[in-house]
């Protein structure tokens, strides 16, 4: 990864976990674990991991509906020439980890 994909990345992550953090609705702990940015900086994948796990579909539905108000967020802390399209998932890496440290 080069330097200003990496930076990019970083910058965009912490910018999206100080919005999701000030917009969430407190019914469910949403925390941002990872951000993937595409190359030409058009497409950003936000990683998410919600607790309890029932709440998730909430959240992610929550977060998708947000998806304008981060774009505009993330054009006023970042400065970059292109804000990126950003989508969310739920990290699903992160819950296995968390089951597999369950199971041991």
């Amino acid at each position: 990864m080069n330097f200003k994909l990496e930076k990019g990345t970083q910058a965009l992550r912490d910018a999206a976990a100080e919005f999701v953090s000030r917009e969430s609705n407190r019914t469910s702990l949403i925390t941002v674990t990872s951000l993937s940015l595409s190359s030409d900086f058009s497409k950003a994948t936000v990683m998410v991991s919600v607790y309890p796990e029932t709440g998730e579909k909430e959240a992610l539905d929550f977060l998708k509906r947000k998806r304008g108000e981060l774009r505009n967020y993330l054009g006023k802390r970042i400065k970059t020439k292109r804000i990126p399209f950003v989508d969310f998932e739920i990290d699903r890496g992160e819950k296995n980890r968390q089951h597999l440290e369950e199971i041991v």
